[in-house]
């Protein structure tokens, strides 16, 4: 299979973003829809729902083209994402009011307050975490798609 080796990188790398999310609105739904739970997240969640999967078959595809010549290995490719998804979200979250600086942090929705080093800490969690789904399931859907 050697044809449109682009769009099968793309449709490797949208897998796993897209079902994480299905699991992750499907919870949602249940818990604010049947439990009753107060969490008005429904401005917020279009970015991750539209512009993550793609932003990941994106990243793939880059990966991809690099792939020929001198690229990273494909963990260290993936935990290089946060650092542009992170700003996206932050721009959005601020447009939208749901976010607000303050002394020494973070406010979201006016209600919760994060410090800069549970931030910090936040960011080195899901710089292992993109390093490690690169690394086992993207890589996995990248042989499947004989990209790899």
């Amino acid at each position: 299979m050697k044809t449109h080796p682009y769009v099968r990188a793309y449709m490797a790398g949208i897998v796993v973003p897209t079902l994480f999310l299905l699991v992750v609105v499907s919870g949602y739904a249940l818990a604010r829809f049947a439990w009753g739970v107060p969490v008005p997240i429904e401005r917020v969640i279009v970015f991750p729902m539209a512009a993550v999967p793609n932003l990941w078959g994106v990243w793939n595809i880059f990966y991809a083209k690099l792939r020929g010549g001198r690229h990273l290995p494909i963990g260290l490719h993936g935990a290089a994402l946060p650092l542009i998804i992170a700003p996206l979200g932050y721009l959005l979250a601020r447009g939208l009011g749901v976010l607000a600086p303050a002394q020494g942090g973070l406010v979201y929705f006016n209600a919760f307050r994060v410090g800069y080093g549970l931030l910090a800490l936040a960011v080195g969690v899901a710089l292992v975490i993109y390093y490690l789904v690169w690394k086992y399931f993207v890589n996995f859907f990248n042989e499947l798609m004989g990209i790899a």
